[in-house]
């Protein structure tokens, strides 16, 4: 098996996963993407808007939101090629859509595109804190006049060390995602425990005034699972 077999092979079972959770709606994916479709209708309201999806995945979450208040141009960013290759299907006819296989802080850091809105759902807390602050830096950069970053992400509540979020979401995940089989939380507890690095929101609000944003807010919160708005 090929290195290009082996991350597909990763990718669609860690992506099975996440639909199964998903599909229980444990990170509230119903509720917080019936206000994106509602922000997206809100900008799409004042006319038209070009949107930069970060960590798009499969896009498929975001791709009902789009159909629903189409942008002139949607361009997605994952480093996953098979995410990307999954992403076609769900974005079929979606107009200007282009996609791009490439880190998402590098990516945004060189755009000469200046997008209304950005997206990012469920990725930005798999950064470490200095590469959260530049993505927050090349976002306020990248950004059209009067655009906005739209983050779906978890956080931290104020005080809490990385180590008792960790302990405390995995008791979550055990105990609470019951519909889910035991063997597929187990995976994703790993997941979470390694990659995860979440920020209280006060954080998140520091670095998006650091990098040049001027409002930032929370829109929906349903426990560590937030919808936030930065805008210029």
């Amino acid at each position: 098996m090929s290195r290009t077999d082996d991350h597909t092979t990763l990718f669609r079972s860690a992506w099975s996963i996440y639909d199964a959770i998903a599909a229980e709606n444990y990170m509230f994916h119903r509720e917080i993407y019936a206000l994106v479709t509602g922000q997206l209708h809100r900008r799409a309201a004042a006319g038209s808007y070009t949107l930069l999806d970060l960590g798009c995945g499969n896009a498929r979450f975001l791709a009902p939101s789009l159909r629903s208040a189409p942008p002139d141009r949607y361009t997605g960013v994952d480093l996953s090629p098979a995410a990307l290759a999954e992403a076609h299907d769900y974005l079929e006819g979606i107009d200007g859509v282009s996609l791009h296989e490439d880190d998402m802080v590098g990516f945004v850091s060189l755009s000469v595109d200046r997008p209304d809105v950005i997206f990012t759902g469920y990725a930005v807390h798999h950064l470490p804190s200095p590469a959260k602050a530049r993505l927050f830096e090349a976002c306020a950069a990248a950004l059209a006049p009067g655009g906005e970053l739209l983050m779906v992400d978890v956080a931290r509540e104020e005080g809490q060390d990385r180590d008792t979020y960790i302990r405390t979401y995995l008791d979550l995940m055990r105990h609470e995602w019951t519909a889910v089989p035991a063997a597929m939380i187990e995976e994703a507890c790993d997941h979470v425990a390694a990659h995860d690095q979440p920020e209280t929101v006060s954080d998140l609000f520091a670095m998006a005034k650091a990098a040049g944003f001027s409002l930032a807010g929370v829109l929906d919160q349903h426990g560590p699972h937030h919808l936030f708005r930065f805008s210029i």
